[in-house]
């Protein structure tokens, strides 16, 4: 079964912190208990001492009645039993509940070597003589010494019981459970926190790599952590950003080889209608002239002779427009002002614009800088999309051209607007009307803008609608600008 990565972190740092709370637990409580033992030991041999002091006149003039009723005295819950010995190990008198153990009674552990300040502690244990409860026991044993003399008198043996030591011992390795614990809960708690803070942008990582494989390279994670992970985000989100534009150069690349697969096409049948239909035609025309110039045609006769010119003109336009589209001249590139181009396309429309009573407005920056551009082919563009404009514009309509400086992509580029306010282009058709023989127009040929996108294209620039506030169309150009040495 597959584990999260968050769930194997979290145990893991779960383990290592029983084992490293353990371990420490189990130092404490070791030294702990040992202190509490130590702390009894020298409590005890401190009652030994004082019981031996309080009686020890009594005991040096062997008043057996005196030390029975002092040390009877002192027996308690605490203190079980109190043995006096003489000098030859002896039992010399204790309490009476002591005196059926002989093993206790009768036993002294000192010899007559002791030094003064030397004891003997024992564990053991003891029945309750009341209850008949077992019970341990520190046994403490203390040499007796008086009068600075350098051989001990006698002993005295006490009985601790340990059940309050081992109370403290229990208390204190509860409070050690608890403490243990507590530091574990908060490890716990820590350690899952910890883990949702790297899982958590991993999983975006994750999900991320997800889209991308589906194909969706838009995919920013918005990490801003200063660590190895926000390192690999940002590393992430350029590798996103390459392969979007990886993508777009190929589908740009995708798009050009369509494009010239489809002009080789269209050159090949260009070709071939130009051969089938140019010598047959200009015989017809040249006929068609010659005839015209008879002076017995009546009007209609030489009404119907010109618009056969006519169609004979249209035929030609067309397989002029469409070589045209097919063959790859060459760009003449020179430094233009684009306001001159501006100016001789107007030109050449002037007529249809005052006719239609059509306000041209123009919008260009004192400062434009001169174009690196083929002039020529520029102002076909331009014509071909002033054109269309006044086709598309009603009488008294409003056809707009601006320019201006742009960066886009790192790069400055020329940018120009044509604008009218005339029926427009249904967004649909916004990517069709720049395709080979796609007209809008009853007597269009539907190369005009198809053209003109690929010339703004051997320029190393772009051609496409963009929306606009009102009614009409819009037409964006852009061009790289290349600043003249």
């Amino acid at each position: 079964m597959r584990m999260q990565l968050r769930t194997r972190f979290t145990v893991t740092v779960i383990f290592l912190l029983v084992i490293v709370v353990g371990m420490i637990l189990i130092v404490i409580e070791k030294r702990e208990v040992q202190a509490v033992f130590n702390a009894e030991r020298s409590r005890g041999v401190l009652i030994a001492q004082n019981i031996a002091q309080l009686n020890l006149e009594p005991f040096l003039f062997w008043d057996e009645e005196g030390v029975g009723r002092s040390i009877e005295d002192q027996i308690d819950n605490h203190l079980l039993y109190v043995v006096f010995y003489d000098r030859y190990n002896r039992p010399f008198v204790a309490n009476e509940s002591i005196r059926d153990y002989i093993e206790i009674y009768q036993r002294s552990h000192l010899g007559d070597d002791v030094l003064e300040g030397e004891h003997h502690i024992a564990e053991t244990r003891y029945e309750d003589p009341i209850n008949g409860r077992i019970r341990s026991i520190l046994e403490i044993e203390v040499p007796i010494f008086a009068g600075g003399t350098p051989r001990r008198w006698g002993s005295i043996k006490i009985g601790l019981s340990m059940e309050e030591m081992q109370k403290v011992i229990r208390n204190t390795r509860l409070m050690l459970i608890l403490i243990g614990l507590v530091g574990l809960l908060a490890g716990v708690v820590s350690a899952a926190l910890l883990a949702r803070r790297i899982t958590n942008p991993l999983n975006k990582l994750v999900e991320g790599t997800v889209q991308i494989s589906r194909g969706d390279f838009s995919q920013q994670i918005s990490i801003d952590s200063a660590d190895e992970i926000g390192d690999l985000a940002r590393s992430f989100n350029d590798m996103s950003r390459q392969l979007k534009r990886t993508r777009t150069r190929m589908e740009e690349a995708n798009k050009k080889l369509l494009q010239a697969e489809k002009l080789a096409s269209i050159g090949r049948i260009s070709a071939s209608i130009a051969h089938e239909i140019r010598n047959p035609l200009t015989s017809v025309k040249l006929n068609i002239q010659k005839i015209s110039d008879s002076i017995q045609l009546s009007e209609v006769e030489r009404e119907h002779l010109n618009l056969s010119q006519r169609g004979i003109h249209q035929i030609e336009n067309f397989v002029k427009e469409m070589l045209n589209y097919t063959r790859s001249a060459q760009l003449n590139i020179d430094f233009f002002q684009l306001e001159q181009i501006f100016e001789e396309s107007v030109k050449m429309i002037i007529n249809r614009l005052e006719t239609k009573k059509i306000d041209l407005v123009t919008d260009l920056p004192r400062d434009l800088p001169a174009v690196s551009v083929d002039g020529d082919r520029l102002r076909q563009v331009i014509l071909n999309i002033l054109s269309n404009s006044i086709d598309a514009v009603e009488e008294g309509g409003r056809i707009r051209i601006s320019a201006g400086m742009v960066e886009e992509d790192l790069e400055c580029r020329l940018r120009i607007l044509i604008e009218d306010n005339g029926r427009g282009i249904p967004e649909a058709d916004w990517e069709n009307i720049f395709e080979p023989f796609f007209t809008m127009k009853a007597s269009g040929i539907g190369l005009g803008l198809a053209n003109a996108r690929k010339i703004i294209e051997q320029h190393g620039g772009s051609m496409k609608v963009v929306p606009k506030r009102g009614s009409g169309s819009a037409f964006e150009i852009l061009i790289p600008y290349k600043e003249k040495l």
